[in-house]
């Protein structure tokens, strides 16, 4: 039996070291696949972080594009608001000048108008010379410049000639001496209300509020021009200019009623596009009619 013993050992001890070759066998197998996933993971974290690069670039130089762009965009809107500004500044000029041909077209027909009448009054002056007895002369009407003339009231000595008051407010506008054109276009608006000029002085006088940034008294001004004066032609200037100064003011909703409501009445005119413009950089959407 001992000898059985000692025969057997051996062969459970060499059976024992097969096991353990093929364990450390499949531990180095096992090794060399974490490896191998190890770097798998590792090439493919690296091309996963190359494409994650180049996204980051991409998105940065997207953004420097949108910033360029917004800057031309910008540019350009600064632009178009320059040249409109300009294009109004004549436009208003020519209403002047249209409201001044008015004016004098009107004084002219006027001056006819009194040509006529004194002519007539010399021709019935014989009839009227033979009618009187012992060929005496008639008795002279009231009237300016005659005898028996009434005087003139205080009103009338004291009212200024409307064409050179307001041609002075209008050159003292121009000048920035903005007192002294306030003073004339009041006066114009005070003694001649129901002239066309007056309208145009009204407008003004909302214009140097607006420009010494007083915008709630130009906002007024310009309610007047367009309630008192809706057939001049500064009104599509003065509805602008009141939505402009509503907006300055804080009362961005109204400003922004009034600047809609100027596209709609006068759709074609400068100041329609002028106010297209503004709405559109306050990013506010132009209802389509």
């Amino acid at each position: 039996m001992l000898a059985s013993l000692l025969g057997f050992a051996p062969v459970r001890a060499h059976a024992a070291n097969k096991d353990i070759v093929e364990l450390q066998t499949q531990v180095q197998q096992l090794l060399d696949m974490v490896q191998r996933l190890q770097s798998t993971v590792d090439t493919r974290f690296g091309v996963l972080q190359h494409l994650v690069e180049q996204t980051a670039d991409s998105a940065n130089r997207m953004t420097a594009s949108v910033d360029a762009l917004q800057q031309k965009i910008n540019a350009q809107n600064e632009a178009t608001n320059g040249k409109l500004d300009t294009a109004s500044g004549q436009v208003q000029s020519l209403n002047d000048s249209v409201d001044e041909l008015k004016s004098r077209m009107a004084k002219l027909d006027k001056s006819i108008q009194d040509l006529q009448s004194q002519l007539q009054n010399v021709q019935n002056q014989p009839s009227a010379q033979q009618a009187t007895p012992n060929g005496g002369m008639p008795a002279m009407a009231p009237g300016p410049g005659g005898a028996g003339a009434a005087p003139a009231g205080p009103a009338a000595n004291q009212a200024p000639p409307l064409q050179e008051t307001y041609q002075a407010g209008f050159r003292d506008f121009n000048a920035a001496r903005y007192s002294v054109a306030a003073g004339e276009f009041q006066d114009v608006v005070t003694y001649y209300p129901q002239d066309d000029m007056a309208g145009a002085a009204q407008f003004y006088l909302g214009e140097i509020a607006y420009r010494q940034q007083d915008y709630a008294n130009a906002v007024k001004a310009y309610n007047t021009v367009l309630e008192s004066f809706s057939g001049s032609p500064k009104a599509p200037v003065a509805q602008l200019h009141k939505g402009l100064a509503l907006i300055q003011l804080n009362k961005r909703d109204a400003g922004i009623h009034e600047l809609r409501s100027l596209i709609q009445r006068h759709p074609q005119t400068p100041e329609a596009a002028q106010a297209r413009n503004k709405l559109n950089a306050l990013g506010v959407r132009i209802a389509q009619r």
